[in-house]
């Protein structure tokens, strides 16, 4: 039995489902919505790689290291994008969330906000995880303020971690949200998603 278990979660309009093939040109469309993969900090796919990104993502679920989503509206079936599990220790009970992007368009919207909220609340309530963490590009400082707003504390910087894209070693930010800081971040969280806009 995998510790991370093939699940759809749904919040005000967003609905995460596991990543399948079927999502290809969902994908494909979500991507080309600001040409994500021109950034040379994330991971989005190349229009012509998007059916390898699910596969290598489909493999890794088999494998237990990482189980994808597929982000989607809730009442069009639209693709926004994608986030994940990965570095999934069950022994330990910790998950990172990453491989996350979505269309430029739903960018600075409540997605994201949702998808976290989801995704932290399956892995401390549901999966009994101690420790949620995020890892991100040192030069993503979009990315960096996302994870900080959701209440993760900055564990530091591994120093030569990861080749990005381009073929240049990047420096990893590390953070970490534990269970006992898990409600007070939920009741944020909650909050960020009643403010108006």
């Amino acid at each position: 039995m995998a510790f991370v278990e093939s699940v759809t979660l749904a919040l005000r309009g967003v609905r995460l489902v596991p990543l399948a093939l079927e999502h290809e040109a969902g994908l494909r469309a979500a991507a080309a919505d600001g040409e994500l993969w021109t950034l040379r900090v994330t991971s989005v796919p190349e229009p012509q790689e998007t059916r390898a990104y699910i596969e290598t993502a489909l493999q890794m679920r088999a494998e237990g290291s990482r189980f994808a989503f597929a982000v989607e509206d809730e009442l069009s079936g639209r693709v926004l994008g994608s986030t994940s599990y990965h570095d999934i220790l069950p022994a330990v009970k910790r998950v990172e969330i990453g491989y996350t992007w979505y269309a430029k368009s739903v960018q600075r919207t409540h997605v994201n906000t949702c998808c976290k909220l989801l995704m932290m609340a399956h892995a401390f309530d549901t999966l009994g995880c101690h420790v949620v963490g995020w890892r991100t590009d040192n030069y993503n400082h979009a990315s960096q303020a996302a994870i900080e707003r959701l209440g993760a504390k900055k564990d530091g910087v591994i120093r030569g971690h990861a080749l990005r894209r381009d073929g240049t070693i990047r420096d990893t930010v590390m953070y970490s949200l534990r269970s006992g800081e898990w409600p007070e971040v939920r009741a944020h969280l909650h909050y960020l998603l009643d403010k108006p806009r």
